[in-house]
């Protein structure tokens, strides 16, 4: 991995850069004209490129970036402002001054939609194995700009954790969080925005399982919550109380906490 600047380079950008090289501890190349597969070709690697307003991360040899932005979040957030209601806070049973922990955190659209219901008394957390997109969302979480106040207070208050997820459970004591939550990549096929396309290049896929689940059974205080592709084994194997959606490619499950 290096970093390096947008074409049109500035002063602002090369300083960006240079920072970003401190704190990930990768090389910094100067833009020179290159073309970005051409700065790939020669470093056979991919690449950070800050720009005026965000920072995009190219996965060696693709020409779509990832980069942070609310997703769904936007209209999620909307639709409950608006009174509606959202699956995920169903599945969760989440309340105001809660606690979330979100072990996939991705793009962190299912954190910020917590966030928004949890308020500014709980506490909602996103663990990311991957640290350049943990790098990449961090950063937007509390830059991104939506014009909806509601939306970028509820960015603001998402922490991020870098670190594989079950070595983080292991951390936790027991009881110590209300919802511990999973997102993981889907194993069948499914219609993805171009965000989750570049996400997925980066994406851990060692496979969520019996070991995570069970620490996060013994962490969560009320429920541990699975979303996943509806035909999906991990529902009726790990005995997830599953809701059905049925006009969704995916499903949320849980698992009641005794």
């Amino acid at each position: 991995m290096f970093v390096t600047t947008a074409g049109r380079v500035n002063e602002k950008m090369i300083d960006s850069a240079k920072s970003v090289s401190t704190q990930l501890g990768i090389p910094y190349v100067p833009r020179r004209k290159k073309s970005i597969q051409q700065l790939q070709s020669e470093a056979q690697s991919s690449c950070i490129v800050t720009g005026n307003e965000r920072f995009n991360l190219f996965a060696y040899g693709e020409s779509d970036p990832f980069y942070f932005h609310p997703s769904s979040a936007m209209f999620r957030v909307k639709r409950l402002l608006d009174g509606g209601t959202d699956p995920l806070i169903e599945a969760a049973d989440l309340k105001d001054g809660e606690s979330f922990l979100d072990c996939t955190l991705g793009l962190a659209s299912d954190s910020i939609v917590a966030s928004c219901v949890i308020g500014e008394s709980g506490n909602v957390t996103g663990i990311e194995g991957n640290q350049y997109v943990s790098f990449i969302v961090k950063n937007g979480l509390k830059t991104w700009d939506s014009g909806l106040s509601a939306l970028d207070e509820a960015m603001q208050r998402v922490n991020v954790i870098h670190r594989e997820a079950v070595a983080f459970l292991k951390t936790q004591p027991d009881n110590s969080w209300d919802c511990v939550y999973f997102d993981p990549m889907f194993e069948e096929s499914i219609e993805e925005s171009e965000g989750i396309k570049g996400l997925r290049q980066f994406a851990l896929h060692g496979g969520i399982g019996a070991e995570e689940f069970a620490e996060a059974y013994r962490v969560a205080r009320k429920r541990v919550v699975l979303k996943d592709h509806y035909k999906s084994r991990r529902f009726d194997l790990y005995d997830f109380k599953r809701t059905i959606r049925k006009t969704a490619k995916f499903h949320f499950g849980y698992i009641e906490k005794n």
